[in-house]
C-alpha cells in the first residue's frame, strides 16, 4: 500500500514537474533534458540506475528496469512522457508554468496530460523501495521525450535505436484511460483504453495556373483545394465497429439496462445519452481539415495551395482512409502523409486488464469500469513496433463537473490533489498484483 510520503511526493512531483517547462511547438526547440535529469534522480533514489538517451541533443528520454521476482514472467512496460504542447499566459487564470497547488488542485499544462502520471510512477517506484518491495514481473520504466510531434526523438527513437532497453516486454500501460466519467445521471464509469486509431496527418497540394487576380482563371488551385477540403469535411465515414467498441457498447448498453443493437450504432449512441462521448469518436475514420496555406496577395492567383488534415482511422480502417481520400481529393490536389502511425487494438479479456478493472474497483467500488478506444494516439503506437501491446491506464478519481477531456490541451488545466492519491493508490495496488 502506497505511503503517506507518497501521497505527498506525487502532488509535489507533479508540481515540480510542471515547473520545468517542456513545451512542444514541433520545431525541435523542445528541451526535455531537465525533466528527464529530474525524474531520473528520483529513480536514482529508489535505488535504480537510469539510462539517459538522446537522438538530439536536449531532447532526453529515461529508462530504467526494476527487477521482478519472477525470471519466467513477461516483463511490463510503465511509460509517460515529459513534453508538453504549448500554453499562452495569458489565457490561463494561473501561470500554466507555475505549478501552483491552490484549493486542493495542481494547475499547470501536464497536469493531466501527463506529468501527473510521470509523478505517480515516481512516487510508487519510491515507496516500494522503502517498503523494500519488488514485483513479480519485471517493470521497465520509460520517460520519453517528443510524444506531442512525431516521437521521433521519444519512443520512436527508443524503439528503433534502442530495442535490447525493452526486452522481454509484451505490454504496456500508459496515459489516458481509468479516470471518472460521470454521466450526469449519478453514474461513475472508470474507462480503460484498450485501443487507438491509428494517426493519418495529411498535406494537400494543390496545383493550377498562377495568375492575375482579375482574370478568368479556371485552374485556380484555391478554388481547388476549397472544394477538395470540403468534400473532406462534409465526408460521412461508415460505420466500422472493431472489438474494443463492440465491447464498449454492449457493455455500456447493459449499464443502463438498454438492448444491444449493434445494427443501429447511431440509434444505440442517442439512447446512451451522454455516455456516448466515450466512444462516438472511434466507431467511424475521420478526417478533419485543420490548417491552409495559399497565396501571397490579394491580386494574384497563386500556382499552388496547401492544406492539412488531422485523419484517424480504426483498427482495419487504413485500406478504407487511403481508398476515401483518393476519390475526396480528386484528380486536381495530391495528398501524402505528413505523420503516419499504427491503428491499435488490445485484448479486453487478458489478465492484464482484468488486473486493471480489480485495482480500479478497489478504490472505487461505486465506479462501472468499461472498455474504450482512444480517439488520438499515444506513445504506445511506437512500442508496438516491439511487439508491444498498449493499454490506456492513469488512474484519477474525478469530481463532478470536471472535465477531463477538456483539460488535455486546453486553458486551465489542472488536477485534483485527491485524483493524484487515487491515483497512487490503484497504480500500486495493479502493479503490484499484474
Amino acid at each position: 500500500m502506497a505511503d503517506q510520503q507518497a501521497l505527498d511526493e506525487v502532488v509535489e512531483f507533479t508540481s515540480d514537474l510542471i515547473r520545468i517547462d517542456t513545451t512542444n511547438r514541433s520545431g525541435g526547440d523542445c528541451q526535455e533534458r531537465p525533466a528527464a535529469e529530474y525524474a531520473a534522480a528520483r529513480l536514482a533514489g529508489a535505488g535504480l540506475e537510469p539510462t539517459l538517451l538522446e537522438r538530439t541533443k536536449g531532447r532526453t528520454n529515461v529508462v530504467a528496469r526494476i527487477e521482478g521476482t519472477d525470471p519466467s514472467a513477461d516483463p511490463l512496460l510503465v511509460h509517460g512522457h515529459l513534453d508538453v504542447v504549448p500554453a499562452e499566459a495569458r489565457d490561463w487564470s494561473v501561470h500554466p508554468f507555475s505549478g501552483e497547488v491552490r484549493d486542493g488542485v495542481v494547475w499547470g499544462r501536464g497536469a493531466v496530460d501527463m506529468k501527473n502520471m510521470d509523478a505517480m510512477i515516481l512516487a510508487v517506484v519510491r515507496a516500494w523501495a522503502r517498503e523494500g518491495f519488488r514485483p513479480r514481473r519485471d517493470l521497465v520504466i520509460a520517460f520519453t521525450a517528443d510524444e506531442e510531434a512525431s516521437a521521433e526523438d521519444g519512443s520512436g527513437f527508443l524503439a528503433d535505436e534502442h530495442p535490447g532497453l525493452f526486452e522481454g516486454c509484451t505490454e504496456g500501460v500508459s496515459e489516458s484511460g481509468a479516470f471518472t466519467f460521470h454521466d450526469g445521471g449519478g453514474r461513475q464509469i472508470y474507462p480503460i483504453a484498450a485501443g487507438e486509431r491509428g494517426t493519418g496527418w495529411l498535406k494537400l497540394t494543390a496545383r493550377g495556373r498562377a495568375g492575375h487576380g482579375s482574370k478568368v482563371n479556371k485552374e485556380n488551385a484555391v478554388t481547388r483545394l476549397a472544394a477538395a477540403i470540403t468534400r473532406i469535411g462534409e465526408h460521412e465515414w461508415p460505420l466500422r465497429l472493431t472489438p474494443t467498441v463492440r465491447a464498449a457498447l454492449t457493455e455500456l448498453a447493459a449499464l443502463y439496462g438498454i438492448e444491444t443493437d449493434l445494427r443501429d450504432v447511431d440509434a444505440l449512441l442517442e439512447k446512451l445519452g451522454p455516455a456516448a462521448k466515450l466512444v462516438e469518436a472511434t466507431v467511424r475514420n475521420s478526417a478533419n481539415p485543420t490548417m491552409l496555406d495559399a497565396g501571397y496577395k490579394i491580386n494574384v492567383i497563386p500556382g499552388e495551395a496547401v492544406a492539412h488534415v488531422d485523419g484517424r482511422y480504426l483498427p482495419g480502417g487504413e485500406d478504407e482512409f487511403r481508398t476515401t481520400l483518393d476519390r475526396l481529393t480528386g484528380p486536381d490536389v495530391e495528398w501524402e502523409f505528413h505523420h503516419r502511425e499504427v491503428a491499435l487494438q488490445a485484448p479486453v479479456d487478458s489478465p492484464t486488464y482484468a488486473k486493471m478493472r480489480a485495482a480500479v474497483e478497489e478504490f472505487a467500488p461505486e465506479g462501472h469500469v468499461v472498455p474504450y478506444c482512444m480517439s488520438g494516439g499515444t506513445d504506445a503506437k511506437q512500442f508496438s513496433r516491439l511487439g508491444i501491446t498498449g493499454y490506456g491506464f492513469t488512474p484519477l478519481r474525478l469530481p463532478e463537473g470536471y472535465d477531463y477531456q477538456a483539460m488535455f490541451h486546453g486553458v486551465d488545466e489542472r488536477v485534483p490533489v485527491e485524483a493524484l492519491h487515487f491515483g497512487v493508490r490503484v497504480l500500486d495496488r495493479f502493479l503490484r498484483t499484474v
